[in-house]
């Protein structure tokens, strides 16, 4: 707690004896991850607005380690400024710039639909030290575009990330924060823990419109995001998404097949009960890769 002593007052003994905290309090999750985030990556300060999206720092640094393994399949050393990356939606929390610098030395442009989110991040950049060549921000003007107006001419990439927005309206994604609160007041009640009662309990998992639901939800989203990433298929050597929803692949990768994407990985990640896929592409065949890794080596 010595890296984030406004911790300390959420950790408490459970039942068993060991020290937890209270994973339906939004603020004590917050302060877990600046903790963690400050502890194991020597990221500074971290904070969001209230009812802003929290991310599992686990789960993330998985994604990024993943994606890092695409790149040296390639050949590509997946280390140190030379490999630049594009995170859209990056929300308030740029959570992958962050981590993607602090890991592997990663550049990073960090596109976002809200301005609120890029000006939370804007700050978290400058208590860490950033400079604009280590994370660019940018904002997106349109919620029909996703790479269209971010990925400028003549500019090249060597990976996108992204978390896409999981449900389809907002009704979808407060009936979704309902469960999750309901399955851990269930769980804490078979270990014994005493369950506060909280009148916002349905609102404890933040996250603002951009960051949980657009119209068509996550299916839509991706299909958006992969007809476009072929308007670009020469500037970035790989695309990738999270997938929430497995029966959201079978589309996708049909949709891949028919724009002629040269290889496409789906990959299996796991923290603890939750299970999310990363769905990788790209447009360039294997010779392409090498001469790209080389190229900008």
């Amino acid at each position: 707690m010595a890296h984030a002593p406004q911790l300390k007052p959420f950790v408490r003994p459970s039942p068993f004896g060991a020290l937890s905290i209270d994973f339906a309090d939004p603020q004590a999750v917050k302060c877990l991850n600046a903790a963690l985030l400050s502890l194991h990556y020597g990221i500074h300060d971290w904070d969001i607005p209230d009812g802003f999206l929290c991310p599992p720092v686990p789960g993330r640094v998985d994604y990024l380690h993943y994606v890092a393994d695409l790149l040296a399949d390639s050949g590509k050393i997946p280390k140190g400024g030379q490999v630049k990356a594009l995170d859209i939606g990056t929300g308030a929390n740029g959570i992958y710039p962050l981590l993607g610098h602090a890991v592997y030395g990663w550049r990073f442009v960090a596109s976002d639909i809200d301005p609120l989110s890029l000006t939370n991040v804007e700050q978290l950049k400058r208590h860490n030290q950033l400079t604009e060549q280590q994370l660019e921000l940018r904002h997106q003007q349109s919620a029909a575009q996703i790479f269209d107006g971010i990925i400028q001419p003549n500019e090249r990439f060597d990976l996108t990330l992204c978390n896409p927005p999981f449900h389809e309206s907002l009704a979808q994604a407060a009936a979704g924060s309902a469960r999750k609160h309901a399955n851990l007041t269930a769980n804490r009640q078979k270990k014994g823990i005493q369950t506060p009662n909280r009148a916002n309990a349905s609102l404890n998992f933040g996250g603002q419109k951009a960051e949980l639901w657009c119209d068509g939800g996550e299916k839509q989203f991706l299909h958006n995001m992969i007809h476009e990433s072929a308007k670009f298929s020469a500037q970035c050597l790989w695309f990738s998404s999270l997938v929430s929803k497995k029966e959201n692949l079978k589309p996708c990768q049909m949709w891949l097949e028919k724009l002629a994407a040269q290889q496409v990985q789906v990959i299996d990640m796991s923290q603890g009960n939750k299970m999310t896929r990363v769905l990788a592409w790209t447009f360039l065949d294997p010779q392409q890769r090498r001469t790209w890794a080389k190229f900008r080596a």
